[in-house]
């Protein structure tokens, strides 16, 4: 029989499951991986936006944790929602402790329809523990400014460079939020810069960046190198977006993972 890598996703839940664990989840089947999760908060919210969090406490956290590294053998750790600052810090020190071959960040910050799923103190924590420890981190532009403090405008290789200098091995840094009709990707490491120039497409896609974050550890665990991975990545989400609905009321399309 064969087997599939197994990639964990530590993140929250989307009850309209367009984003967060479900969109990791539908990432990780779809690419070929089993997906193993650790919940760090439940969400309500549906393609108009969010209605209410309730954060899991930082025990039962930890024990999601154990209970999939004492029993699975992990490729890759993909992180998603993780809300404060506490939970931040554990996830690090698990991290550290379990030493997976690759991780995966992902800084969610804001949803889609504007909601603060990061606190403040939650930042630091980030900048301090978690990202140093990435292989690929993966933040938008609007999440680009907060953690660097300034507004990026065309100065787009200088932020990639101040971000990689937070200590990950690649920052993939989303252009999603860019202005015009060609939106362009740009992943740095140590050997440079890569662009990945992609049309903007007419709709308001839900769980772009859970799905991309998703769909680049699933490039990993499968033994993609990290340019490789993100490459794969990018043009699958490209297709994923292409093959959206709008399954609610709202104007957000669910992706077609």
């Amino acid at each position: 029989m064969s087997t599939k890598p197994n990639t964990l996703t530590i993140a929250g839940s989307d009850s309209g499951g367009g984003a967060g664990i479900q969109a990791d989840l539908k990432t990780f089947h779809s690419l070929g991986t089993h997906g193993l999760t650790a919940i760090t908060a439940v969400t309500s919210q549906n393609t108009r936006g969010v209605t209410a969090i309730h954060p899991v406490p930082v025990a039962h956290i930890r024990s999601q944790i154990d209970a999939v590294f004492d029993d699975f053998p992990i490729a890759t750790v993909k992180t998603g929602m993780l809300g404060s600052a506490a939970v931040t810090r554990l996830v690090a020190r698990e991290i550290a402790r379990r030493k997976p071959a690759w991780l995966v960040v992902d800084p969610v910050m804001v949803s889609t329809s504007g909601t603060r799923l990061l606190d403040d103190d939650a930042l630091g924590a980030l900048v301090e523990r978690l990202i140093p420890l990435a292989d690929v981190f993966t933040p938008n532009l609007p999440e680009a400014e907060a953690l660097l403090g300034r507004s990026i405008g065309r100065a787009v290789d200088e932020a990639g460079a101040d971000l990689l200098a937070l200590g990950a091995a690649g920052v993939l840094l989303k252009g999603g939020h860019g202005k015009g009709r060609v939106l362009v990707d740009r992943y740095y490491d140590a050997s440079g810069v890569i662009e990945f120039h992609h049309d903007r497409l007419p709709l308001e896609g839900h769980g772009t960046g859970c799905t991309l974050a998703s769909a680049v550890a699933a490039g990993l665990a499968k033994g993609k190198s990290p340019h490789a991975a993100v490459r794969a990545a990018i043009a699958w989400l490209d297709k994923a977006l292409r093959r959206s609905w709008r399954a609610g009321s709202g104007t957000a399309h669910v992706l077609g993972h």
